[in-house]
């Protein structure tokens, strides 16, 4: 007996005793009333879910042989297919029917090349001919469930189902469980579609820009809570002080998806741009990186009416996101935040026509695994006695810094400083902090500005602000000391700057010609990097 079973059937025992047939518990055996219901329940389970999965073949068929009479009929048979794919609960089911789906009613290939066909034959019978059988070819290059999700997405909660059936392909495409070469064409060219649709529907001229404050809806300002994945809102004074004073929280919503955010962007209206996460997400209003201010902190944050402080405009000069979040993955793929990026500046200039700074405080998914696999290699080149023929990881300086604060006396810097990354015992004492500190800027430089895939920026954080026309700006030390912080970047966050008469040309710049732009401070660090190659310097 599972353990899912376990609490209903202590219930019905506890039922019969109430009832006195205590007795027909132990007719034969402890139990064996109960143990005999609860056998037959899990095996009409089971055979209910055989059937389900052979039945999705002739449910598919009976959508896609019932002529449409008319918009009635038509909605009805969505509402069908919808109500049948939600009872769908295991995933392997899902499966089935997605396969089948994507196999059986996609294009019509018998038809197309019959299409094919005619059209090179229609090459001696005038241009009006040719035209016709293009048309033909194209109406035959359509997959059939095209029409389909084309009707669902005109019902009610049509769109919204959608998304969710693709964040459910798009789990079967990432969890590797396709086991051919035909079952991963036609997943992927089910996707591509439901992609290309959803990107029409989302287009940002249907896209609602909505302002999340602490008095919006409850259910609203609750998604807002449990949607946030760059910066977790830790408790109901967490989120009061997101949407609250010096603080603006924006999202889109889709006429489709009522009260459901698409895309969530937080900013902090401050008077310079941070370089600290904890001074936005801990200080109720942003005061400048000092110890005082973290001191400010701790008062206003035990001080409920600070979270109600009138704005002083005067004192908004700049505009910091610090954290953006799209909430469905069933729009994986579909730009959105780069819209509600600009949308939120122009709100906010309308509102601050004084506010003269954008920049964003964004976190470095991957830094530090990129590291960690950067060591792991060098070291393993020096085991085997293989000359690194590109950049060494580290400089002469800062292996000398590695060595004073090193351990054992047998570890060289190299092996010191994996350490130190892995475990994070770094930020112990601060004659570690300023060993490794050299170390990390440079080489998470490295990692953004010179780590490249197909020409674009390695790291998907990078490549969205850079794509969006910023600047790498600044990469900034001891910024998120949270666990999650070091886990990921080893503390390190990074500000990319809009200059809004720039962020065109950057952006054309970045996808023509592959060419980041970046400040001369980030640049800086990159000086050696970006000079010809020093000799080895003998250590690992």
């Amino acid at each position: 007996m599972t353990k899912s079973l376990q609490q209903p059937k202590m219930a019905l025992r506890r039922l019969l005793q109430l009832r006195g047939v205590n007795s027909l518990c132990h007719c034969t055996r402890p139990h064996g009333l109960i143990d005999m219901i609860f056998r037959s329940h899990s095996k009409m389970q089971i055979r209910a879910m055989s059937f389900k999965t052979e039945d999705i073949g002739q449910f598919l068929q009976s959508m896609f042989t019932t002529p449409d009479l008319g918009s009635g009929a038509t909605e009805n048979k969505c509402k069908r297919f919808c109500s049948y794919y939600r009872t769908l609960q295991d995933t392997q089911n899902k499966m089935a029917f997605l396969g089948q789906l994507s196999q059986q009613y996609s294009i019509d290939q018998d038809a197309v090349l019959q299409g094919a066909h005619t059209l090179a034959s229609s090459q001696d019978r005038g241009e009006a001919q040719v035209i016709k059988s293009m048309e033909r070819l194209r109406s035959a290059m359509t997959p059939r469930y095209q029409t389909l999700f084309q009707q669902i997405g005109r019902i009610e909660g049509g769109v919204k189902f959608l998304v969710d059936m693709r964040a459910d392909l798009l789990g079967c495409i990432g969890g590797s469980t396709l086991t051919s070469e035909l079952d991963t064409v036609n997943f992927y060219a089910l996707n591509r579609l439901l992609r290309e649709l959803l990107t029409l529907w989302f287009a940002v001229g249907f896209l609602e820009l909505q302002r999340v404050t602490w008095t919006s809806p409850c259910d609203i300002v609750q998604k807002i809570s449990d949607y946030e994945a760059v910066h977790p809102i830790r408790s109901w004074t967490d989120l009061k002080q997101r949407v609250g004073a010096y603080r603006r929280c924006y999202t889109f919503t889709h006429h489709s998806m009522p009260r459901e955010p698409v895309v969530v962007l937080h900013t902090a209206l401050t008077s310079e741009i941070s370089s600290n996460i904890h001074s936005i997400i801990h200080n109720p209003r942003f005061r400048a990186n000092t110890p005082e201010s973290e001191s400010t902190s701790t008062q206003q944050n035990r001080n409920p009416s600070a979270f109600d402080e009138e704005e002083d405009p005067s004192q908004i000069t700049t505009a910091v996101f610090y954290s953006i979040t799209s909430t469905q993955k069933g729009l994986q793929g579909v730009e959105l935040g780069n819209y509600l990026i600009k949308s939120v500046v122009r709100q906010l200039q309308s509102e601050f026509p004084h506010l003269s700074q954008f920049s964003s405080l964004s976190p470095i998914p991957g830094f530090r695994d990129w590291l960690v696999r950067q060591i792991n290699s060098q070291l393993q080149r020096s085991d085997i006695g293989e000359e690194d023929s590109g950049k060494p990881l580290l400089s002469q300086s800062e292996i000398q810094s590695l060595k004073n604060v090193r351990q054992s006396q047998n570890a060289s810097a190299l092996e010191t400083f994996k350490r130190f990354v892995q475990s994070n015992q770094w930020l112990a004492r601060q004659d570690t902090v300023e060993a490794v500190k050299g170390a990390l800027l440079r080489l998470c430089a490295r990692y953004l500005y010179l780590e490249k895939r197909r020409g674009l920026a390695f790291n998907p954080v990078a490549n969205f602000h850079l794509t969006n026309g910023a600047v790498l700006w600044r990469i900034n030390f001891l910024a998120d000391t949270s666990i999650r912080g070091l886990n990921q970047s080893c503390g390190l966050m990074v500000n990319y700057r809009y200059y809004l008469s720039d962020t065109k040309s950057n952006s054309q710049n970045y996808l023509l010609h592959h060419t980041i732009p970046a400040s001369p401070t980030v640049l800086e660090l990159l000086r050696s990097e970006l000079s010809p190659s020093p000799a080895q310097n003998g250590d690992r």
